[in-house]
């Protein structure tokens, strides 16, 4: 990639660990560092599992020493002076936002508007701008970019919002995942979903509803299940009801899946919506092909149907089943999305995303 002079960025995060949306906001931090910009990492959050580039502010160590009133209003002013006095070129700003007066506060009192490019990183806008409109405008119209992963969310706060300042760039990919021979494991067949265990958005209900009804049991594809969160125990239960605790496997939050995702039949994704789902990206650039619902938004930028994966109807039990059947039943179909899935993401490199990067920050 082409270094450009040291200007200096900084990304604002919530944290730099347990999701999709962190770890992108971890490896633009490599991409702009490779580019040979000045990179500082403001991080809300004391949580890092992603490896990053640049210097970082961890205000989540100081969150967690004092969260009362107080030590919010003093964690505000250390985040003001830090963007003060380094004279950032570039603010990209990466976080969910809260309240209103608060983000006022640093859209106004701590920003400069017209060096700043917010990121939207899911459908649900609403986590990231404020859903009243005449707030939103406030907020964020006089910024100098809207930055959104994928075409459907542009569409969305476009529709919604009126925003003139939109520019859709997806998701780099990570161009580390290399995984060798003698780490893959491939003891039995099976299928693959990693992510936030958060049923609430990605919806795994569906997936074991849906895989109990399919061939796959039978024919000894097991399901394996890999990340954390909140619901683990609920799908657990979940899992027992459906007489299937023998076939899923539930695994934990693993920061470095590739082995795991190289070693698997196809990956699957559930969700309700999403923003640009690096869990599909990272499956099709490893090889493996893919089983998606075709939520909001991403997954239908990603997958041509039958050509690198299978894009089905949101919220249908049957046609997920379905389409998991075709995968192990269907050896032609299978080996084709699996012969064209690295060359589907090839768009989605590094030197191309960083070309869109530099032009933005000109």
């Amino acid at each position: 990639m082409h270094k450009v002079s040291a200007k200096k960025i900084c990304i604002v995060v919530t944290s730099l660990g347990g999701g999709g949306a962190e770890r992108s906001s971890a490896l633009l931090s490599e991409l702009l560092s490779e580019l040979g910009y000045d990179i500082h990492i403001v991080s809300v959050l004391d949580k890092v599992d992603y490896t990053f580039k640049g210097q970082l502010l961890n205000l989540g160590k100081l969150k967690a020493e004092n969260d009362t009133a107080l030590g919010r209003i003093k964690r505000l002013f250390i985040f003001r002076n830090y963007i003060k006095n380094n004279r950032f070129d570039y603010v990209i700003d990466s976080r969910s936002k809260s309240g209103f007066l608060k983000e006022f506060i640093i859209s106004r009192f701590i920003y400069n508007p017209k060096k700043t490019i917010y990121c939207v990183r899911s459908y649900n806008t609403n986590a990231y701008i404020h859903p009243n409109k005449v707030f939103a405008n406030w907020l964020c119209k006089s910024a100098y970019r809207i930055v959104t992963v994928s075409q459907g969310v542009s569409d969305k706060l476009k529709n919604n919002y009126k925003f003139n300042n939109l520019e859709v760039i997806y998701n780099s990919l990570n161009e580390k995942l290399d995984v060798s021979k003698n780490e893959i494991t491939k003891n039995e067949s099976s299928i693959l979903f990693y992510g936030r265990i958060d049923n609430a958005v990605k919806n795994i209900s569906l997936l074991l509803s849906a895989y109990s009804k399919s061939i796959l049991p039978v024919a000894n594809v097991k399901l394996k299940i890999l990340g954390d969160g909140k619901d683990r125990d609920f799908l657990v239960d979940e899992t027992v009801k459906l007489n299937q605790q023998d076939n899923i496997e539930f695994l934990g939050f693993n920061p470095n899946p590739e082995a795991l995702v190289k070693s698997s039949y196809f990956t699957v994704l559930t969700s309700r919506y999403e923003g640009f789902p690096r869990v599909l990206v990272e499956s099709l650039a490893l090889g493996t092909p893919v089983v998606s619902v075709d939520c909001k938004s991403g997954p239908n930028e990603i997958i041509t149907n039958e050509y690198n994966g299978l894009l089905v109807e949101n919220h249908n039990i049957e046609a997920l089943a379905k389409a998991m059947n075709r995968m192990v039943n269907d050896k032609e179909l299978y080996l084709h999305c699996k012969s064209n899935a690295k060359a589907s993401v090839a768009h989605l490199s590094k030197e191309a995303i960083g070309k869109q990067w530099q032009a933005l920050l000109k």
